[in-house]
């Protein structure tokens, strides 16, 4: 048995939130729900058609039809587990939503669904913060597997601190500072300004300095094991290089030098010696002709 609640927050609703609406003919219902999810669409007819089934599949769902509601939303002190982001809506269009919820320090986690399938959108999503991209064209199963990728993620995380009694060690390496109890990043004593996400890739590569990390490990970092994207069965490579790109340019913006991020082409990558300079680790990757080709487009 299932349990249905959707709530329209939009400003342009005339409905009150509505109370949860019970399958099966009970007039109560009193198990939980799996989560809390935030879906702003400015489609009325496919926020309506998303959130029932999200309901169905026991989430609790509240609509917003706008960026602007939604942002007043979390300003007002709302909270929910997963936002779920369309990117073009008028006025504001998603990739500005999830900047200002960035800039306001709102961390939920953001999935975009869109209609939009070029591979440069699902970079700019992922380098601007959030943990996945899936075109409405996909099943609700899949959209269902990834939510749950997330939460289950996010649950293993909370229990990891609530574990850990006292902070935990500072880890460095060379010129590299990184403070593991609040996830700070330095290099030469300055801050370097990393999203949660290229923290751990940068945590990963930097605590097993000189070995080879694959390009499918660090992906595993960001959404799970055994998660797919882009094209083809090595597609997710392209966002692999989308986040090394990104870390590389912030760690250069304070050392231009910066060459630590070594390549392995075809493989991965290397946190090195950075002796050969930041010459030698172009952000292209060296991409094979077999990568270009699974990819769908040549590397950064």
């Amino acid at each position: 048995m299932s349990l249905m609640q959707t709530i329209d927050a939009s400003p342009n609703s005339s409905l009150k939130p509505a109370l949860p609406e019970i399958k099966g003919g009970m007039s109560m219902m009193t198990d939980p729900t799996i989560a809390r999810i935030a879906l702003v669409d400015d489609d009325d007819l496919f926020r309506e058609s998303l959130s029932l089934n999200l309901g169905d599949e026991g989430y609790e769902v509240l609509t917003f039809d706008r960026g602007e509601p939604a942002l007043d939303f979390f300003a007002a002190g709302g909270s929910v587990d997963i936002v779920l982001l369309d990117w073009r809506m008028p006025k504001m269009d998603g990739i500005d939503v999830l900047r200002q919820m960035r800039a306001r320090g709102i961390d939920a986690p953001v999935i975009f669904l869109t209609v939009l399938s070029d591979q440069i959108y699902e970079e700019a999503a992922l380098a601007g913060g959030a943990l996945d991209f899936v075109e409405k064209s996909r099943s609700l199963p899949i959209l269902l597997k990834r939510m749950r990728l997330i939460l289950d993620a996010r649950k293993g995380a909370n229990d990891d601190v609530a574990e850990t009694a006292a902070p935990q060690p500072v880890h460095t390496l060379g010129e590299l500072e990184l403070r593991l109890d609040n996830s700070r990043a330095f290099w030469m004593g300055k801050r370097i300004d990393l999203t949660l996400t290229e923290f751990n890739i940068v945590k990963l590569m930097s605590t097993r300095p000189e070995e080879d990390v694959s390009y499918r490990e660090i992906y595993d970092l960001v959404h799970g094991k055994g998660f797919m994207a882009g094209y083809g069965p090595s597609g997710y490579r392209a966002n692999v290089r989308a986040f090394i790109k990104r870390i590389r340019q912030k760690f250069r913006a304070v050392d231009a030098g910066f060459g630590c991020i070594e390549n392995y082409p075809g493989f991965g990558y290397r946190w090195g010696k950075g002796e050969g300079g930041a010459a030698q680790t172009r952000d292209d990757d060296s991409a094979t002709a077999e990568d270009v080709l699974i990819d769908g487009a040549a590397a950064d």
